[in-house]
């Protein structure tokens, strides 16, 4: 079941992002956000099914219908950590759940353990800790992360003749979703350009991540987390492939709630997202 949101703009103090609003006005608050390179179109399935909750799901920076970072900024994980105090602050919300996939669910991690003051609840979706790097990686790490700032300019986005060519393209992109997922993507997610359309995306959003976190620093956020969590794992998902995943789960105090489906289950087909809103619809509601 797919339902037309409310289409809302969040001014912050250094951007405005875009985000889409489900469920009644004074339903438990929920902020939820979509992976890389995704937009807030990636709840479409899936927020609907989940039962009084106001869910306000973002556009990330760069990403959808939101501005992009000034000329000079970057996509630094604590950034969105920062952009997402700030939406709850703006929505007047001192205490509120999080709904993450993928990048999204990094960054409510990392949110819900340097605040847990502020997160009631953790729904994750195929999705936990960045990749991570070992200290004697780090130089090779950020020299690969100048280059590609180098060259940036002279790449040109894809121009695409139709939405549903695009999709076609973004099926087989990160987390090869659906087709229909691709295409409710595809529809936020593409403007109008000379020969067609292109994507919104900010381009910087490709380029290497300039600092990654070590394993030793990632298990320490999540060793931090104090909240209820649940944690969906896609059977075929990207998660599942992650080395030392069963070794950083057994140490972490997160519900672990494993069901069929690749990395964007929660929005591929209707049974997926259902599923998916059977583990959170308990879990959410819960006081």
């Amino acid at each position: 079941m797919i339902v037309s949101p409310e289409e809302i703009r969040l001014r912050l103090p250094h951007i405005e992002l875009a985000a889409q609003a489900y469920g009644p006005a004074d339903g438990s608050p929920v902020i939820a956000l979509h992976g890389w390179l995704d937009n807030a179109a990636t709840f479409a399935r899936l927020a609907p099914k989940l039962q009084g909750l106001r869910i306000i799901a973002v556009d990330f920076a760069g990403h959808g219908y939101s501005q992009h970072r000034p000329p000079g900024g970057g996509y630094a994980l604590w950034d969105y950590v920062h952009d997402v105090l700030l939406v709850a602050e703006q929505l007047g919300w001192p205490r509120f759940s999080l709904l993450g996939h993928s990048l999204g669910a990094i960054v409510s991690v990392l949110l819900a353990a340097t605040f847990p003051e502020r997160v009631r609840r953790l729904a994750l979706i195929d999705g936990l800790i960045p990749p991570t790097v070992e200290a004697d990686a780090a130089v090779a790490t950020l020299a690969e992360a100048l280059r590609g700032r180098l060259t940036l300019a002279t790449k040109r986005k894809p121009v695409y003749p139709s939405l549903e060519r695009a999709a076609q393209v973004r099926q087989r992109g990160v987390g090869h979703v659906s087709f229909a997922a691709a295409q409710l993507l595809a529809q936020r997610g593409l403007m109008p350009v000379a020969g067609g359309l292109t994507w919104r995306t900010d381009s910087r959003l490709t380029l290497a991540t300039p600092l990654r976190l070590t394993a030793a620093q990632a298990q320490a956020f999540v060793s931090a987390l104090s909240c209820p969590a649940t944690l969906v794992l896609a059977e075929h998902g990207l998660l599942v492939q992650r080395d030392g995943l069963d070794t950083l789960l057994a140490q972490a105090a997160i519900n672990i709630e494993r069901l069929p489906g690749g990395h964007h289950l929660h929005l591929d087909d209707e049974q997926g997202a259902q599923l998916v809103a059977d583990c959170f619809n308990p879990f959410l509601s819960a006081p």
